[in-house]
């Protein structure tokens, strides 16, 4: 029941919150909340990025906390940018786009994901690898919406 509950909640009331959204999940801060994509990597946590030390790509402006992160990114930006485009993996392996809190997130095989909030992470986590099939099966078809 209580997986119904979460279920119809994330449906019913965060869907229409990123719905017509770009293919990068941004907000006023920047993209995922202007929080440094490679500080996951580097620092194993959310790290807030500066303004000042930022970079457009795919559309969006992402901040980081050094510019050596900077160049990191630059340099290979697939490799650091959040799967989905930084929208909730759990969202899109259910078919839609939603935001996301930057301390969500997992590193799975090299790869960045963020979730909504860590409610909905933990459902995640109990079939990580099944989500992120569904979830790559879905993308191409949802980035678009």
């Amino acid at each position: 029941m209580k997986h119904i509950t979460m279920m119809a909640l994330f449906s019913v009331l965060l869907i229409t919150a990123c719905q017509g959204q770009k293919e990068v999940y941004t907000t006023k801060a920047g993209a995922i909340k202007g929080y440094d994509p490679v500080a996951y990597f580097t620092e194993n946590m959310p790290v807030k990025g500066e303004k000042d030390i930022s970079y457009t790509w795919k559309g969006a402006e992402w901040h980081f906390s050094s510019t050596d992160n900077l160049d990191l990114f630059k340099a290979d930006p697939e490799k650091y940018s959040p799967q989905y485009g930084g929208f909730c993996a759990y969202g899109v392996a259910n078919g839609y786009k939603v935001k996301i809190e930057p301390d969500s997130w997992a590193i799975v095989n090299g790869k960045l994901y963020l979730n909504y909030d860590k409610g909905v992470q933990e459902e995640w986590n109990q079939d990580r690898g099944n989500y992120i099939k569904k979830a790559d099966e879905q993308w191409e078809q949802v980035k678009k919406d």
